[in-house]
This record gives C-alpha cells, sequence and structure tokens, in this order.
C-alpha cells in the first residue's frame, strides 16, 4: 500500500511540475539534489577560474583593448607560483565576500539583517578593499549602517562595481526563484550602492538563477532585461550593447564593438561617474563578452578579459554563470588542474586559502558546496517548495513566484545637524521606500517649525536644542521603535562679513594631484580652500584637498580668524572625500587665539562625536563624516583645527608617501 502510494504521489508530481524548458511559466518547477549540486559546484570553480585568469587584466586596458592575442589560456606565472605555494586556490574579492555571506546565512538564518551583514563587513573585512565597497565598510565602521553606507549622501562611489561581483551567492542559493534572487540581490547591492549603481547587480542575479534552467545566452539576457526598471539605465544600456553586437556579428569583430562601447560608456560617459570601474560601464563589457561567446567558457572568458576596464569581474562572473547553465563538465580541465606534474587529483585540489579577510578559515572547496546546498535547501522551503523523493533521488520542488521581504531596518545617522532660520528636510533610510511605511511619531518633540510626514521631516527650525525624537515604523507585520536626535543650532559664525580663512594650504598642487590614483569624480574638486565656508559640502568645487608636493608627514590646519572677538563653543568638521593614499586627519587639536594673539591649544575637556578615528589606516575613514566637537564656551578673535595629515603607503608610485586632508566644511557655532 506504502508503494502504490509512492507511485500516486510521484504520478501527481509529474502533473504539477514542469520541466526545465517552460520554468518561466510555471509556478512550480523541479530539479534533482543531484543536478543542482553539479551546478553549484561548476558555479564556485567557474567563478575561481574566471577571477585568477582575470587578475592579470584587471584595470590593464582603458583607452584600447587587450593588445596580445586572444585564445592564450593560461593563469599568470605570479599566480601559478601562489597556486603552487598554496596548493589549491585562493581568495579575491570576486569570491570571498560571497563566502563571507554564506557564512553568514548558516550562523544567523537565510536571510540575514544589515546589522549582521554590517557587523560582517566591519569584522572581517580589514584591508584590501576598494572603491564602494571601501566607502561602505568605513562608513559602517564609523556608525553609518545600510541602506546609509551605499547612498550617495556618504558614498561617492555609488555608481561603480562592486556590488555586481560580491553578490552571486544569493541567486546561487536560490534556482529557478528569479524574483526573489532579484530582490535579495538587490537589497544586498544598497549595502554599498545605489540608484543604478545597483541595476547590474540586478541582472546578474536574474541571469543567474534561471541558469539553473535556461542554458541559451540569448534567452538568460531577456531574462535579466525583465528583472531591471524598463528604460532605466542598464535597460537601456543592455539594449544599446545587444545592437552593437548585431552592427559587428563576427567573433571577430569584437574590437570595433568594443570600441563603439568604449566611446559611448567611457569616453563621453558625465563626468560625475567617468571611472574605468563604472558599473554600467563593465556591466556592458559582461553582456558583450556573453553575446560574443555565445555560451561558449573559453570565448567567454577570453573577450570578457580582452574587453578591458575591471576585467576579473567580468570574467568571474560569467564564468561562473556558464558553469551553471552547461554544469561542472563543460569546465576547461586546463584551468582546474593548470600544474603539467598532475599534482591535484581534483580541481584547485580541493582546497580555498583565505588571503584577503580577516578571521574567515581556510576551507575545502567540497564543504563550500555542501554549505551552499543547505542553504539552498532552506531557503526553497522557505518559500513553498519541498524536498522530496522520487525514483530513488533527491529533488527540489521550486516556487518560481517567491518573493523576498527583507527585515525592516532604520539607518540613522550618528549626528544631524541643522541651523535655526535655514531649510530643515530629512528623509529617513530605511529598506522600503518611506511612503510604504506607516510611521508614527511624538510631534510634541519635535523642533519648532519642523512637521513629519511620509519619513521626512520639514520646515524651517526656529529654537535652538538638541532634539530626540522616538520614530515608530510598522511595515505589514513588522515593527520597529528607533530615536533620531537633532542638533538646532544657531547661526554659523564662519559665514560672518568678518571672516578671513586661514590654513595650512591654500591651494591644492593640481600637477602632484592630477598624477596620483585619484578614485573619486573630478567635478566634486576645488582647487582653492576658500569652499571650506560656502554652506555647501556636497557636489561640484565641494571638497578641498590638501595635497602639495612635499612627502613627509605634515601638520595641516584649517579655521578662521575675526576683528571682532567671539564667543564660541562648537566646531562641525564635515570632511570631504577620502583617497586610499590620504585625506584624513591622524589626530585633531582646537586652538585658539589669546588675548596676545598666540595659537593655544584647549587643553579642557573636548568631546567629538561620533568617535573620532585617530588611525592611519584609509579603510576606516568615512566620506562626507560630520564630526561635532564641543568644548567649554571661549571668547576669541581666531580658532582652527589642527593635526597630522594621513596617508603615506601606497602601491601606485605617484601616490605614495604623500600625506594631506580633505575638507568640505568647517562650521563654528
Amino acid at each position: 500500500m506504502k508503494n502504490l502510494f509512492s507511485i500516486f504521489l510521484n504520478v501527481c508530481i509529474s502533473f504539477i511540475i514542469i520541466n526545465c524548458g517552460d520554468f518561466q511559466n510555471s509556478r512550480y518547477i523541479e530539479i534533482s539534489k543531484a543536478e543542482y549540486e553539479d551546478k553549484v559546484y561548476a558555479s564556485w570553480i567557474g567563478q575561481i577560474i574566471g577571477n585568477i585568469y582575470g587578475l592579470p587584466h584587471e584595470c590593464q586596458y582603458i583607452d584600447s583593448h587587450r593588445p596580445d592575442s586572444l585564445r592564450n589560456f593560461k593563469y599568470s606565472e605570479y599566480h601559478l607560483k601562489l597556486m603552487s605555494e598554496i596548493d589549491g586556490a585562493f581568495s579575491d574579492d570576486d569570491t570571498d565576500i560571497e563566502y563571507m555571506y554564506l557564512l553568514q546565512m548558516e550562523e544567523k538564518g537565510v536571510e540575514p539583517s544589515y546589522i549582521d551583514l554590517s557587523k560582517a563587513w566591519v569584522n572581517h573585512v580589514r584591508d584590501r578593499v576598494w572603491l564602494a565597497n571601501r566607502a561602505a565598510v568605513a562608513a559602517m565602521k564609523n556608525g553609518l549602517q545600510p541602506p546609509l553606507s551605499g547612498s550617495k549622501k556618504f558614498n561617492p562611489h555609488w555608481f561603480q562595481i562592486d556590488p555586481q561581483l560580491v553578490n552571486e551567492i544569493w541567486a546561487v542559493t536560490s534556482p529557478g526563484m528569479i524574483r526573489y534572487a532579484s530582490e535579495k540581490s538587490k537589497w544586498a547591492a544598497k549595502i554599498t550602492n545605489e540608484d543604478w549603481g545597483v541595476e547590474p547587480t540586478i541582472f546578474y542575479a536574474a541571469m543567474y538563477s534561471a541558469a539553473f534552467f535556461e542554458s541559451d545566452i540569448k534567452n538568460l539576457i531577456s531574462i535579466g532585461l525583465e528583472s531591471v526598471p524598463k528604460n532605466g539605465v542598464f535597460y537601456n544600456t543592455v539594449i544599446d550593447v545587444k545592437n552593437i553586437y548585431k552592427k559587428y556579428p563576427d567573433f571577430n569583430d569584437w574590437k570595433e564593438a568594443r570600441e563603439e562601447l568604449y566611446q559611448k560608456y567611457y569616453v563621453n560617459e558625465p563626468i560625475e561617474t567617468k571611472t574605468m570601474w563604472n558599473a554600467n560601464l563593465n556591466g556592458a563589457c559582461g553582456i558583450l563578452a556573453l553575446l560574443y561567446g555565445n555560451g561558449d567558457f573559453l570565448k567567454t572568458l577570453d573577450i570578457a578579459a580582452g574587453l578591458g576596464f575591471d576585467a576579473d569581474n567580468q570574467t568571474a562572473t560569467m564564468s561562473g554563470l556558464l558553469a551553471i547553465a552547461n554544469g561542472f563538465e563543460s569546465l576547461p580541465k586546463n584551468l582546474m588542474y593548470p600544474f603539467k606534474e598532475n599534482k591535484w587529483k581534483k580541481p584547485f585540489n580541493n582546497f580555498y586559502k583565505n588571503i584577503t579577510r580577516y578571521d574567515l578559515p581556510d576551507i575545502e572547496i567540497s564543504e563550500i558546496i555542501n554549505k551552499t546546498i543547505k542553504q539552498a535547501e532552506k531557503i526553497i522551503v522557505l518559500n513553498g517548495g519541498e524536498i522530496y523523493e522520487k525514483s530513488n533521488d533527491i529533488y527540489y520542488k521550486i516556487n518560481t513566484e517567491a518573493d523576498f521581504s527583507p527585515k525592516l531596518e532604520i539607518a540613522i545617522e550618528p549626528f544631524i545637524y541643522f541651523e535655526i532660520g535655514k531649510e530643515l528636510n530629512y528623509s529617513i533610510s530605511a529598506t522600503y521606500p518611506n511612503n510604504l511605511i506607516k510611521w508614527t511619531v511624538d510631534l510634541s518633540a519635535l523642533p519648532d517649525g519642523i512637521t513629519f510626514e511620509n519619513g521626512t521631516f520639514s520646515g524651517v527650525p526656529t529654537i535652538p536644542g538638541v532634539y530626540k525624537v522616538i520614530i515608530q515604523s510598522k511595515f505589514n507585520d513588522q515593527e520597529n521603535l528607533n530615536f533620531i536626535t537633532f542638533n538646532i543650532l544657531n547661526k554659523n559664525i564662519a559665514r560672518d562679513s568678518d571672516t578671513k580663512i586661514i590654513s595650512s594650504s591654500k591651494y591644492t598642487d593640481t600637477l602632484v594631484m592630477d598624477k596620483m590614483w585619484i578614485t573619486v569624480a573630478k567635478n566634486i574638486f576645488s582647487k582653492d580652500v576658500s569652499v571650506i565656508n560656502d554652506g555647501k559640502i556636497y557636489g561640484n568645487n565641494s571638497v578641498f584637498y590638501s595635497i602639495n608636493s612635499k612627502k613627509n608627514i605634515q601638520k595641516n590646519f584649517y579655521g578662521y580668524t575675526w576683528n571682532d572677538t567671539k564667543t564660541i563653543s562648537k566646531i562641525i568638521f564635515s570632511t570631504g572625500t577620502m583617497e586610499e593614499n590620504g585625506g584624513w586627519f591622524q589626530n585633531l587639536n582646537i586652538e585658539y587665539l589669546n588675548e596676545k594673539g598666540r595659537w593655544r591649544r584647549i587643553l579642557k575637556p573636548v568631546e567629538i562625536t561620533p568617535k573620532f578615528d585617530k588611525t592611519n589606516n584609509f579603510v576606516n575613514k568615512a566620506h562626507y563624516m560630520n564630526y561635532l566637537i564641543q568644548f567649554d564656551e571661549i571668547k576669541t578673535k581666531g580658532i582652527r583645527i589642527n593635526g597630522d595629515a594621513g596617508g603615506g603607503d601606497h602601491w601606485h608610485e605617484d601616490s605614495k608617501d604623500y600625506f594631506f586632508t580633505s575638507i568640505a566644511e568647517l562650521a563654528i557655532y
């Protein structure tokens, strides 16, 4: 009787679960555990191959394509030597954050919170981190939680490539659940990016999730298009790339296609987002590589490297995608076993060595696969799927209509200030759009002149003071209680008519700066220190760098003097953007002019909010931080901040051994 029931059950399942070819139009689809395991294994090995193969080509070809001939399928001598010494594969930023996220799912649950992932970033990511990722982890280290860490306000790299190289794990663990994978990846991408900067990540997630059931490249690209905003930035870019490919369909014409892509998405890119690491530009390269490769692993790998820009992302991500679509047997054996003496019995000796992240364990690759499968099984069941036996094999029934609903989280800035008599407009940062959240605020606690609606405070404050406001937020069955503190200050004395700016550097040495490895958009820079009291922190000509030709630690100071005596008890120091080789103070002192006109340090307790980081490590330095500096009231005709400029070591020859600071505004109260 039991066997008859099993036969009946399997017959019923065969009617309600659709095969792979029809999966997009089906509520439920199935895949065997054996096939899923093969594709997961392939995805990790594929990404490792693509990552290591692509590293020598990273940021090497900007104004032109790869100069050497293609079809040169071998690793660099340096990376071969490293793999030989390690006796396996090694971590890099195209795989290590995914590994970190996998461990977080294992520890915190398959849908961890922003707070969970933020703690992981702060703990594990201590060096070898760049651009939007670097800006985000520095923000998190300084009290700015996601999604603030990826916002335009605090992350000048919000449009860079970073999220599309660290978030594939969310799709690998949600096979066939395209909407779930896309939304989860979008949510995670906002840790580091915003706006169209997250669109390639969404696109990739949709393709990755679909590739477990679809191998045709053009179909996968169409699925990706359906996942991103129609007529959005990346949507239009993909359409454009497809048209460029149609214009040059022959494989040997890829260089002509690359030139058109280069002109449109690099040469003519607006200055605000023109970098070799631009997410849209590199996403375009990824799609072009897929089209020319047409499902062939090696051709796609080769084109992805040859197109240039931040090429190792494209080689890693597209290799992982094709590995899922075509399975483990499609992977090139010479790149899994790169040593002639056949020293390894399994791909990369079944070993993944962590060389990039603090306190992440080395691990066997097979164990990474096991961990990935376990998390996927939980996600499948959590979202209305099933795990069952059929014909002595384990199968997964997958709900293709699953949605991702993140935890309701509110991110509050550590220090928020406004001036009396000036327009206040402040929107709360949350995981859901503010207009979809039900808000409750104690209106009596608001500053006079301020109203609240749909998560936004607005109005003109009239009375100075510190206002602590309780905010209750609710979305569906989730509720949160948060506190937000507004510091309403008097008039900024630095804007008085008799103010004279004083500083250690009045102008940026642009000859030195133009040779440096500068990562932020150049439109934000002012060559003149006079911007520090123009009332503007963001945008064009808003940030001053104290770069000069000296190669030694220097004292930097910024401040003001006046004809008349001023009463002062507060300073707000707004940093500008931070570079990898400088931009910060290593220490900070407050000095004032005494009655004899001499500079004296304030020795009484000086309180700085948020806590001021005194290291010389660029990973700890957040962009656009506002520091409230408080001290006992003094009467003086001059005040300044003073300290040792940060910087020094850097891999780029024209950037090393320089020390400088970055400032957007210095306000006095």
